[in-house]
């Protein structure tokens, strides 16, 4: 074999760790990004935040070190010790704020669902939630301030357990079940496989006597409120929920009824299968029609005002406002200050570090550029939003003046030829973005949808006509709901050329009944 030199050129792509690191924090959430800065803040000592006025002039990398005054360091560190003052005397009110809610709460409690329900509503535990009053008092608590007050399902079981009279043995036994709930309230172990857990396969006297115990705290359990807690499926939890109305009124037919029901296979409620039930529960048709509009109201969750709200909270990283709200629409589109980190290097290590050039040094010296790539890639990360932002405004002016009727047809090759970027990098942009509107708050991804074809040759963005279907279905006769097959020949008659199939699938993914489903008792 004959051995030679030879040369050759060729390109490939190479990602720098700069370039690796601005991708990845692209695609970041609001979220994640935050605790990206917290984690580069412990890791490289050349970071350090900046004062939030200072941040428009910080931000970037030109006056990335410029110095903090000592009147500011003194001014900081006096705010920091009367906040501390004061976050003292605010846990003590707190306290007793949530003291007295849980109580409110405790006393208020009825356990029989609490929203309204209209009588052709399928969905369960979409409309069925916490409480609504008529009082716009602005001193109500939102839903993050009664999250708070009312703290974890099991912290307020546990809360109720105490008033027990109990034995150790059944107190542990109680604490146990309630430990072993799941996020809904549910109790999805069985009875056996719990005591199993604990006392194994071996031993079989053991293994009754806990399963007695755990049967003892069970309905100890269902006794406590929220009511319906502690059931093993939705029928026990209907039913509980029933049982406690008719311990106030025993006579109560409809309630009866709606026992009867509850009694019964669940597929026939979720049907409304009336003919079936009126022979199984031996009720007349107005007696049924009234329980099963009862028992829509109930709470299929009994966890659900436990819920910790501040996790649905969502952070716009856009805010996009009117600025001639009586005249001709004008809308800016801004950045929000309250998601963009404030940071800056390092500016005594960095001046310590000028003219070393020994080995320790030459490592310092890294991770200050690591310093200075991190501001760099946040700040461009943050200006391609914003450009994708306006370019998105731009392009749906019509949406945030109309509404949905008026969304166009946008995919993600058109803003990345306008911006001149690819479409990876608007698909990483549009992800897991919020822009807050006049219309509301939208994920970036949601301005973005296919066409379908119209009589008269444009295309029609299928937002549009998810949003027509949603009128469409609110406008119709409760008695007579329109089918696929009707909604399809009336996108037809407006000129939206739309399938049966393709009805089916927007009208799912709008989370609305089959026609046989929405039909009013």
């Amino acid at each position: 074999m004959k051995q030679s030199l030879s040369l050759r050129m060729s390109q490939h792509l190479a990602l720098t760790p700069q370039l690796q690191q601005s991708i990845r924090l692209l695609q970041l959430s609001t979220l994640e990004l935050s605790q990206e800065v917290e984690q580069m803040l412990d890791e490289n000592p050349f970071l350090e935040r900046t004062a939030e006025e200072s941040m428009a002039e910080e931000f970037g990398l030109p006056e990335a070190d410029t110095r903090v005054s000592l009147g500011d360091r003194v001014t900081e560190a006096a705010t920091e010790a009367r906040d501390n003052t004061n976050d003292a005397s605010a846990e003590t009110t707190a306290t007793v704020a949530t003291d007295e809610a849980v109580q409110d709460v405790a006393e208020s409690w009825e356990g029989d669902g609490s929203a309204d329900v209209a009588p052709d509503d399928s969905e369960w535990g979409n409309d069925a939630g916490s409480r609504k009053t008529s009082n716009s008092d602005s001193d109500a608590p939102d839903a993050i301030e009664l999250a708070r007050g009312l703290g974890s399902l099991t912290e307020f079981l546990h809360r109720q357990a105490l008033s027990l009279r109990l034995s150790e043995v059944d107190r542990a036994a109680l604490r146990y079940l309630i430990e072993s709930l799941n996020d809904d309230g549910y109790l999805e172990d069985s009875l056996e496989s719990l005591a199993q857990g604990l006392a194994g396969t071996d031993d079989l006297e053991q293994l009754e006597e806990l399963v007695h115990r755990f049967t003892v705290a069970l309905s100890l359990l269902q006794s406590l409120e929220p009511v319906g807690v502690g059931a093993r499926g939705l029928a026990e939890c209907l039913r509980l929920q029933i049982k406690a109305q008719l311990q106030e009124d025993p006579d109560h037919r409809i309630w009866q009824a709606a026992l009867k029901i509850c009694t019964q296979p669940l597929e026939l409620l979720a049907k409304r299968d009336v003919k079936r039930l009126l022979v199984l529960c031996s009720e007349d048709d107005v007696t049924i029609k009234s329980a099963i509009t009862l028992i829509a109201r109930l709470e299929p969750k009994p966890a659900r005002p436990f819920a910790n709200a501040e996790q649905h909270v969502i952070i716009p990283d856009v805010l996009v406002i009117n600025t001639r709200p009586n005249g001709e629409p004008r809308f800016k589109v801004q950045l929000n200050p309250d998601v963009m980190p404030r940071l800056r290097v390092h500016d005594i290590y960095a001046n310590a570090l000028r003219g070393g050039k020994s080995e320790a040094h030459q490592g310092l010296q890294q991770r200050l550029q690591e310093a200075r790539w991190f501001i760099k890639n946040i700040q461009q990360r943050f200006d391609t939003i914003l450009r994708v932002s306006t370019a998105i405004v731009e392009r749906q002016k019509n949406f945030f003046i109309h509404g949905e009727l008026a969304m166009r047809p946008l995919v993600l090759r058109e803003i990345a030829d306008e911006l001149g970027l690819h479409e990876s990098t608007i698909s990483r942009v549009t992800t897991a973005k919020y822009m807050t509107t006049p219309m509301g708050t939208f994920e970036l991804k949601y301005f973005f949808g296919s066409g379908l074809g119209t009589d008269s040759g444009s295309a029609a963005s299928s937002t549009a006509v998810r949003a027509l279907i949603r009128q469409l279905v609110a406008a119709e006769s409760p008695a007579k709901p329109l089918s696929d097959n009707q909604l399809s020949e009336m996108l037809k008659e407006q000129g939206i050329d739309c399938a049966r199939r393709t009805v089916a699938k927007y009208r799912e993914a709008l989370k609305i009944a089959p026609a046989n489903l929405r039909k009013t008792l």
